[in-house]
């Protein structure tokens, strides 16, 4: 009994230690997804500090497949963009920096046109997420626009009940510009879903009018593009299944 009592502490201590050190772990972590949207772009790989995290996505392509998201280091970072299965950069000489915060999450946007310059120059943005669970009985939506093709004044977006007649009605986002993301929008969760319809700022003609259904407790993503080959914007944005 003694040498029980004696070897307690010790393995307490060890445990605290170990709970210590996994929990330094996380914080020294962040976790990722890429979007790929240039429009005109080819596949890519995509590294971090040099070590590759994502290989061959495509236009219009997400990895990991959302809900999932990367490991990678959390601090100041540095993003790199290549053709895939080469070293022709595709985002400036040596990548972009970037800052990451431990123990978070992020949508990674990969946009511009291949050959831009300027603010059409491809580039990474990296936007925070918050996959927290929605209050009881409610959905959440959250807009990221990744079009080249983004209106002077940005996009107006309505999330209403399919059908609905938007004259008149107030955006719950107004003004979303290129490379930013909207604030996640509670709604309850409704039997036949709703409308995303995303128009000019202050122009309630659509570009996007389209329908999703989420059951409650249910995230999405919506990510504006551009048809591919840089031709205008999508009517079909990209749907990411943040939490099911």
């Amino acid at each position: 009994m003694l040498r029980l009592l004696k070897a307690l502490p010790l393995t307490l201590g060890l445990a605290c230690l170990c709970f210590f050190a996994a929990s330094c772990g996380s914080s020294n972590q962040s976790q990722i997804r890429v979007v790929h949207a240039i429009s005109d772009g080819p596949a890519l790989d995509i590294n971090v500090n040099t070590t590759k995290v994502v290989t061959n996505i495509a236009f219009a392509g997400v990895q990991p497949t959302p809900p999932a998201y990367d490991k990678v280091t959390a601090g100041s970072v540095t993003l790199q963009a290549y053709d895939t299965g080469t070293t022709t950069s595709i985002v400036g000489n040596n990548g972009v920096s970037a800052s990451l915060s431990g123990s978070s999450q992020y949508t990674v946007l990969l946009t511009g046109f291949l050959n831009g310059t300027g603010p059409t120059a491809p580039t990474f943005w990296e936007i925070t997420d918050n996959n927290a669970a929605p209050t009881s009985g409610n959905v959440e939506f959250r807009i990221i626009d990744g079009s080249v093709n983004t209106p002077s004044g940005g996009f107006d977006v309505f999330i209403v009940p399919p059908g609905t007649n938007i004259q008149g009605l107030s955006p719950q986002v107004s003004g979303l510009t290129f490379g930013q993301g909207s604030a996640y929008i509670s709604l309850t969760a409704a039997a036949n879903g709703y409308a995303v319809i995303a128009t000019p700022h202050g122009n309630q003609t659509p570009d996007i009018n389209q329908n999703y259904t989420l059951s409650a407790g249910q995230i999405r993503t919506i990510v504006i593009v551009d048809n591919q080959g840089g031709g205008g914007i999508s009517a079909f944005p990209l749907l990411l299944n943040d939490l099911n």
